[in-house]
């Protein structure tokens, strides 16, 4: 059975030239090579625009922040910090296939929560594998990276090693988080056949990633306390049972159904 790549050295990327005007110097910077990134949100004002602004610009070409409906001004603060707004309506996974579906552009997909909590620089690492051709889909682990104290609770944790032991069971494919933080191809992604407008979109995700055969890398990426707005999943017991259900639900539901067409025409890809 094939095995999940749980570790990877950064990778070289072949620099462009691109002059920018800082006095009378210039530096080499790495092309964004059609990399969108994508931030669904819910009410995040306190820490959007934050996050929007340290987003290194020499990686990532576009970015999309996906809003579910927020009652105050996350949208206004992302705008004024330099990213694209799309409306979307309520749903996680409706936020996150939106955003792909207008990113027409791009060739890399990245996916990341708008609270402040993962590591902008991390962006780097996740593209990289897929740029040089060795992996279609990378995932960032929070588990295997430094995790600031009180970033994460037990149970977080908890469910993704569990969620990780029935994937291996399933399709040889470990994973040890459902880490939002993520890099895929994006004509991937769009042929993996998504249907999760839920938080059971990450989970979704990684099974029908393993089941198709894509070439997947987990890295372990830092984890920081948010620094603003509050978990809709663990923020209260009330959401933490809200999205458990959805995503059990969803594991059970693609763990059951036959692969679809869209699955079926990725396994001639081997591992990374």
């Amino acid at each position: 059975m094939r095995e999940l790549r749980t570790a990877l050295e950064p990778l070289t990327v072949v620099a462009m030239s691109q002059a920018l005007s800082d006095g009378a110097s210039s530096r080499m910077t790495e092309a964004p090579c059609g990399v969108a990134l994508v931030i669904p949100t819910l009410n995040e004002a306190a820490s959007i625009g934050a996050v929007v602004r340290s987003i290194p610009r020499d990686v990532v070409g576009r970015i999309i922040v996906a809003d579910g409906g927020s009652s105050d001004d996350t949208a206004e603060c992302a705008q004024r910090s330099g990213a694209e707004v799309l409306d979307v309506g309520r749903g996680y996974g409706r936020a996150c296939l939106l955003a792909t579906q207008a990113a027409t552009d791009a060739d890399i997909v990245v996916f990341m929560d708008g609270d402040g909590a993962d590591d902008v620089q991390a962006i780097r690492s996740l593209v990289d594998p897929i740029r040089s051709g060795v992996a279609d889909f990378v995932i960032g682990s929070r588990v295997r990276g430094v995790r600031e104290p009180g970033s994460m609770s037990w149970h977080q944790v908890a469910a993704g090693v569990l969620a990780g032991f029935g994937m291996k069971l399933l399709y040889g494919v470990r994973y040890t988080d459902m880490c939002a933080f993520r890099a895929i191809r994006r004509d991937a992604l769009l042929a993996l056949g998504m249907s999760e407008m839920t938080y059971g979109w990450n989970i979704e995700m990684q099974m029908r990633a393993a089941r198709s055969g894509l070439r997947i890398v987990e890295i372990p990426v830092p984890y920081h306390r948010r620094t603003g707005g509050s978990s809709k999943v663990a923020g209260s017991l009330s959401g933490t049972i809200r999205a458990g259900t959805r995503i059990i639900s969803t594991f059970v539901r693609v763990a059951t159904q036959a692969a679809p067409q869209s699955d079926a025409k990725h396994k001639h890809l081997g591992a990374a």
